[in-house]
């Protein structure tokens, strides 16, 4: 049988109703995210879903066309678009409304974005939850490892078990490959073999940087590993200053959380659109999702910035739901202040909506098909057997 095409509980592909528990995990758990974020000075702000086009998809934002859905607003007639990334705006607020503020400034956010396509292929979200944070201002080493340090702490809180940072620097290879002028229309074919991590075709088509490139390609792994290694490439003078930067951000990292997990790889450039230093992306033992990915970029008038972007909908995966809240049916006439003091201690307590002459037989018959496990009569609250 093929399901109704008109029944109300269809959802066009990609979208999803979350339902209790899920719901509650994930509602408490951004909120302890945005408690985490708050802890470390991060003020937190609220973007709006929709922007107009030529203002969201410009400056960083630019990447993201190919990603946005589109509508036109029906006062104004122009082009509005769902957004699709929630950096970009923080990267529009920091140079406009927020742009007299003191540097560094701190922001952290949470809300729903909307894709045209899953960024990978084994999602199939089009609606997707991001809570994350930027810090917008400074360029240096000590910036980039504070973003982490907090992203790590607030897994932790999180209890996110077996989580690793994997470092990479985009613009590394684009550099090396201009530095040694190698023609256009070779790169794709190099950058695609890179991608796929194909040592031979590399071998093959890197030219004279077949040998650098190679020992690049070799290196990943742990970053107490990997740094001695890429230490001995024999880089031009763009590409080693980006190795440097990050060699600097990985001992600020450590400095700060000397036992945080981080791996690097030095060749990774996939999916960073709008980055131009160190980036991170977080992954957790047994997850083949990422949990969030972050980095440096620029916001719109140019000013530096680096911020991380957990994703809710894969983060509270990990984590065992919330525990369903105990119930207490409130009889008529039950005492408020019991009910309210119940309620201060994280019980849900149900009024009840029967007329009071309906009796206590009702109400126990109530209570028990709502699913709780006490009945307040006055000011006693009795448990259901």
């Amino acid at each position: 049988m093929t399901e109704d095409p008109y029944s109300p509980a269809l959802l066009p592909t990609g979208f999803v109703d979350l339902l209790p528990p899920e719901a509650r995990t994930e509602a408490e758990g951004v909120a302890a995210l945005v408690r985490v974020f708050a802890s470390y000075g991060y003020d937190h702000v609220r973007p709006p879903l929709m922007e107009f086009e030529e203002t969201l998809l410009s400056g960083s934002g630019l990447s993201l066309a190919d990603q946005s859905f589109r509508v036109m607003d029906p006062e104004t007639r122009r082009m509005m678009v769902l957004r699709p990334d929630i950096t970009p705006q923080i990267a529009r607020m920091a140079a406009t409304r927020l742009q007299r503020l003191p540097r560094p400034l701190r922001l952290s956010y949470a809300g729903s974005c909307v894709v045209v396509l899953p960024s990978a292929a084994d999602e199939s979200g089009r609606q997707i939850m991001q809570a994350g944070i930027e810090l917008i201002g400074p360029d240096s080493p000590q910036a980039d490892a504070e973003v982490i340090c907090v992203a790590a702490e607030a897994l932790q809180q999180l209890d996110i078990p077996g989580v690793s940072f994997d470092l990479t620097m985009p613009s590394l290879i684009p550099a090396l490959l201009e530095e040694a002028a190698v023609p256009e229309a070779e790169r794709p074919a190099l950058m695609r073999a890179l991608d796929r991590k194909d040592a031979a075709a590399v071998s093959a088509l890197g030219g004279r940087l077949s040998e650098i490139l190679t020992a690049l390609l070799q290196a990943a792994g742990p970053a107490d590993r990997v740094l001695p290694l890429l230490a001995r490439v024999s880089l031009p003078a763009r590409a080693r200053a980006a190795l440097q930067r990050l060699t600097e951000v990985v001992a600020a990292i450590k400095a700060q959380s000397p036992d945080l997990r981080l791996t690097i790889d030095p060749v990774e450039f996939r999916g960073w659109k709008y980055h131009t230093g160190v980036c991170v992306t977080v992954f957790a033992q047994g997850c083949s999702e990422e949990l969030g990915r972050g980095g440096r970029y620029l916001c719109n008038d140019d000013e530096p910035a680096c911020g991380l972007t957990f994703r809710p909908d894969v983060l509270f995966r990990l984590v065992p739901n919330m525990p369903v809240m105990q119930r207490v049916y409130v009889a008529p006439g039950a005492s408020t202040d019991v009910a309210d003091a119940l309620r201060g201690r994280g019980v849900a307590a149900i009024n009840s909506l029967c007329a009071p002459a309906e009796g206590e037989a009702v109400y126990y018959a109530e209570a028990r098909r709502l699913g709780c496990s006490h009945i307040l009569l006055d000011a006693s609250c009795i448990e259901l057997v």
